[in-house]
Parts: C-alpha cells; structure tokens; sequence
C-alpha cells in the first residue's frame, strides 16, 4: 500500500489518534477578528469519524 504524501504531511500519529492544524488560517485574515485568529492557532485531533479515512491515506504513520 503506498501513503498518501499529501496526508502524510498534514497528520501526525499521536497515541490517541492523530492531530492536525486548523484551517481558515493562510489568507483572508483582515475581515477575522483577532479572538478568531487566536483561537485558530495550535492543533486540534482528528474526528472520530475521520480517523478510518486517515489510517487508510496513511498506513504507515
């Protein structure tokens, strides 16, 4: 089975699932309020219903 490369950049395996970063945050920034911003940073885990989709792009990881 190959990895999907794409995904393999986007996910980290952590021992409860795996994390990612929260989107809305590259451009378009002006018209987000700061509180929005701020909250916007750091990572968050992956859904429950997410995480067979992820395993299956990223088997090895």
């Amino acid at each position: 089975m190959k990895t999907r490369r794409g995904a393999a950049k986007r996910f980290k395996a952590t021992a409860h699932g795996f994390k990612r970063k929260q989107a809305f945050k590259r451009h378009i920034l002006t018209k987000k309020s700061a509180k929005r911003i701020r909250q916007l940073r750091g990572c968050v885990m992956v859904h429950v219903s997410d995480v067979n989709s992820v395993r299956r792009m990223c088997p090895y990881i």
